[in-house]
This record gives C-alpha cells, structure tokens and sequence, in this order.
C-alpha cells in the first residue's frame, strides 16, 4: 500500500498530476484544491490511497491526510466510488463533511454533482455515526436527530417538505424533547402533531 509519496512535481493537469519519484512518474488524481498547491519542477509530499481494481491500479492524492481519511470513509458508503468521493471532496472541506454527515444535512451532499437526493439521504444515513466533526470528538453533536427524523417521515410515505414542516413545528412546541436528541420521541412527537393537524382538518372539512 503506497500511502504517500514525495517527489518533483513534473505535470499538472485538470484531475490529475504526475511526481517524479525517483524515475518513476507517479500519477494521482486529485480534487482541484490539492492540485493548485502543485508547481511544475518543485518538490512536493501527496498522501494517497491507492484503488486496487481487477485491471487497474489507481492513486488519490491529497494535500491533508485528513482529507484521505474522509475520503476512505466515503468509500464505505453503498454507491460511492472513488471519483465520486473525491467529487465530495472537491465541494467540501473535511471539516463539513462531517458537520453535514453527523447534523443531518442531506441537501449538503446534493450539491456535488452526481449525488441525487436519494444518494444524498443515504450518505447521511450511513455516514452518521462514522464522522464526528473534530470540534466536537466524543460528544454527540446536537442536531444529529435531525435527517434521522426526516428519513424516517420520508419512510412513511411523507414528502420531504410536509415532513420538515411537521419537525420544526413540533419540536417548536416541544423544545425540551427536541433537546434530548432522542430520534424515537422526536419522531413519536411530530407523528402526533401530523395527527391532531389531520384530525383538525377533517374537523373543519365537516363543518364547511
């Protein structure tokens, strides 16, 4: 496994540059923020992963381990390859991935291109216990219920807006249980404020 390499940079390219290492031109591809820090006859350090498939061998390159390391967890995730990981990464910084991951924010993920809504809601889903922004290692970030919650309305049957409106009002009511970060009473609070909204309404139907 080749976890970094450094050498003299002898091509820069779109997505992709080449090190000289010792002889031997070294290409990576890499997002579009990594490969401006790359000059043409300097030296240069990449830390890389490298994708081992039946008939090819390809190497990532980033400027930050920590970016490899966001990187690799995106791989785990069902449906993302690794262009497509490196496509988060050319969007976002490391730091909000894992905020958008552990708070929910599946919109966040919709803006890479290549990632639909449906995408989008399953990178949260799976990523959500896998990336902790750093601010916050070993707490439980405060809105991590959120895209739960929605996913499980979502679930149901519920649109995505009627769902989010249902949330925010209920948990407006109820700003203690929204507190708690609890995903079940959250969840069991906003179904029975759609159900007293619906209970309401039928009410008036008759009336009218």
């Amino acid at each position: 496994m080749i976890s970094s390499l450094r050498g003299t940079v002898s091509h820069v390219g779109l997505n992709s540059a080449v090190l000289d290492v010792n002889g031997f031109g070294m290409q990576i591809l890499a997002t579009p923020q990594t490969l401006a820090t790359l000059r043409t006859g300097q030296e240069a350090q990449v830390f890389t992963a490298m994708i081992v498939r039946e008939d090819s061998m390809t190497l990532f390159g980033f400027e930050e381990a920590d970016q490899r390391e966001v990187f690799e967890t995106l791989l785990g995730v069902s449906g993302v390859g690794p262009r497509l990981a490196l496509a988060v990464l050319a969007v976002h910084t490391p730091e909000a991935i894992r905020v958008a991951a552990s708070s929910g924010d599946d919109k966040a993920f919709s803006k890479v291109p290549g990632i639909g809504p449906k995408g989008a809601r399953r990178i949260v889903l799976e990523l959500a216990d896998k990336l902790v922004p750093l601010g916050t290692a070993g707490t439980t970030p405060k809105n991590t219920w959120q895209g739960q919650v929605l996913t499980a309305m979502m679930g149901l049957g519920w649109s995505e807006k009627d769902a989010t409106a249902a949330i925010d009002a209920a948990t407006a009511e109820a700003p203690e249980v929204a507190a708690t970060g609890d995903v079940g009473a959250i969840l069991k609070l906003t179904l029975r404020r759609l159900g007293q909204d619906g209970a309401r309404a039928s009410a008036r139907s008759r009336v009218s």
